[in-house]
């Protein structure tokens, strides 16, 4: 690795961590009142001193679940992915996660439409990483339709483009803030509740490590299209940085 990739790796892994400690103040901040509730509530006597300790208890078990899946997922997204290629049928591969989101896509009023391009040929892919690349893209769509308190609907096609496979997922969503767009894919930014803020960035960095790249379009109240662009032929191991 050169000197200048050390310290873009650095710089880039110091952002995460000061993601993370952002990330982890609010559960902290939780526990800490909780805790000093919690002793003075063990400090009382009675039924309802004991039910209100109780509570306590259960909350601060909460955040230390929330804690877990935050550091769990820093670590997975900061370590990278062993990728291993293997030839695929890129639009078997897509369908089947169709197929996995269709039923919560129907119950959230979503109409899932598809449009393959049948004489794709195989593509070397991983292919457990590409398809979890491709849910989270189908879950910030569900999302976002789920956002605009109306039915939607969801576009997923296949086509080629030279020596490169092309994979779009489009919306029909409230559209994505023009001064929000340029950070989505930031990892630990997130305009939603609850959000991990990795899910984009996720994506980004598997299809990154594919040899290929994710973009974006985006209009507010018509909606958002992400497209994947891969090489048909990646090399055989991406190094991850």
């Amino acid at each position: 690795m050169t000197r200048r990739r050390q310290h873009q790796r650095m710089a880039y892994l110091g952002t995460l961590a000061g993601g993370l400690a952002h990330e982890i103040r609010n559960p902290l901040s939780a526990m800490k009142v909780n805790l000093q509730l919690l002793r003075e509530d063990l400090e009382r006597k009675g039924a309802d001193a004991v039910a209100r300790a109780a509570r306590r208890a259960e909350v601060l078990e909460k955040a230390i679940h929330r804690l877990e899946a935050i550091v769990n997922d820093f670590l997975k997204f900061a370590r990278g992915f062993d990728l291993t290629f293997e030839a695929a049928d890129l639009n078997l591969l897509v369908e089947e996660v169709v197929v996995f989101v269709e039923p919560e896509a129907r119950e959230a009023r979503i109409d899932l439409r598809t449009a393959y391009d049948r004489s794709l040929p195989r593509v070397r892919v991983d292919r457990k990483y590409l398809q979890q690349a491709l849910l989270n893209l189908f879950l910030n769509a569900r999302q976002a339709i789920e956002e605009s308190g109306r039915p939607g609907e969801l576009f997923v096609t296949t086509r080629r483009a030279g020596d490169e496979a092309v994979i779009a997922v489009t919306d029909t969503g409230p559209g994505i803030a023009p001064d929000v767009l340029p950070r989505i894919f930031d990892a630990y930014f997130s305009t939603k509740k609850g959000g991990t803020g990795l899910g984009l960035p996720t994506c980004r960095r598997i299809v990154e490590e594919h040899g290929g790249t994710v973009t974006v379009e985006s209009e507010v109240d018509k909606g958002s299209s992400f497209t994947l662009t891969l090489p048909l032929n990646p090399p055989e191991k991406e190094p991850s940085e």
